[in-house]
């Protein structure tokens, strides 16, 4: 099991048309392509506090996140949803990943 930890950072003044978009589309289109969000946060504390959405994903291995995301980024509807939602301009202005591997450690 390894999890994908993404941090974006919104256009200043943004932030409620990325929060809508993953409302309303994303997780969805995720949900369609098997990939499971284990956690969805705004920044409350820290730094860029006011223009971060960070999640994270779980997959089975880095095939199976490989694969998922190439079918998410060709779906037809993601696309839509995503220049539908850009119209105005670009939401994000930074997206970091970080894939995390947590089987050196004996949580359970």
């Amino acid at each position: 099991m390894i999890y994908e930890l993404r941090e974006y950072t919104t256009v200043p003044g943004r932030m409620p048309a990325m929060v809508k978009r993953f409302n309303e589309d994303s997780l969805r289109i995720f949900r369609k392509h098997g990939m499971d969000v284990v956690f969805m946060s705004l920044t409350e504390f820290g730094e860029d506090t006011i223009n971060e959405l960070v999640y994270v994903l779980k997959f089975d291995s880095e095939q199976d996140m490989a694969s998922k995301w190439s079918a998410f980024y060709a779906d037809t509807e993601w696309h839509a949803v995503r220049d539908s939602s850009e119209a105005d301009g670009p939401l994000a202005v930074k997206v970091s990943r970080r894939v995390l591997n947590p089987d050196a450690f004996n949580l359970l």
